[in-house]
């Protein structure tokens, strides 16, 4: 895991690397109490989920002063792994489930994470403005895009416009026809290479 890390992401950390092991053994303990991702995926925990996470990093590296909205986190995907990578970014990761924030915020303390807040509520619900609005695959466009409406910040810290960076996979064509706000899809396969990214994408929406 270290290498393959340090590979793809070569300006991080022993110490970040740590923290992904780390980070890697608590979510395996807490899926054993709680179902956070699927028992036959545990094996593929690194290039399933923390990696797909931050294929992010590759398309918008954040910076320091910036804020990030993860909605729909589940069991802290993807923004633990980013808040891992961005220590100076301040990450807010919100879901509907209560026993999955328990443990996301479990081991944001397990980890010593200072830039990550945690809170159960439905995503409408959250007060602020964020640079980016992050998520994986929670629900399709059309749902999503309304739940980020007055959330983004007018001040612009990266190459990026400020707006939604979502992970999906597959053939988006059908959904993405309703977007209204201008798009742009980057193929992960670009940044990584195993062949489970040769379908998936992170979208960027304008906001």
């Amino acid at each position: 895991m270290k290498e393959e890390l340090k590979r793809y992401f070569p300006t991080l950390s022993e110490q970040q690397l740590d923290l992904y092991e780390r980070f890697q053994k608590e979510f395996l303990q807490w899926n054993e109490k709680i179902n956070l991702i699927s028992r036959k995926d545990t094996e593929n925990l690194f290039t399933h989920h923390i990696l797909h996470s931050l294929a992010i990093a590759k398309v918008c590296p954040f910076k320091p002063q910036c804020n990030i909205l993860d909605i729909g986190t589940g069991g802290g995907f993807p923004g633990l792994p980013l808040a891992i990578m961005f220590p100076q970014t301040k990450f807010m990761l919100v879901d509907s489930i209560g026993k999955k924030i328990k443990v996301v915020q479990a081991i944001t303390e397990a980890l010593g994470l200072k830039n990550v807040e945690s809170m159960q509520t439905r995503a409408e619900k959250v007060n602020g403005k964020f640079d980016f609005v992050i998520s994986r695959a929670v629900t399709t466009f059309e749902d999503f895009i309304p739940w980020t409406t007055g959330k983004f910040s007018n001040i612009r810290y990266h190459d990026l416009p400020n707006g939604i960076l979502y992970l999906k996979g597959g053939d988006l064509t059908e959904e993405l026809s309703v977007v209204k706000k201008p798009y742009k899809i980057f193929n992960i396969s670009d940044y990584f290479e195993d062949e489970f990214f040769e379908t998936k994408k992170v979208i960027h929406i304008k906001a």
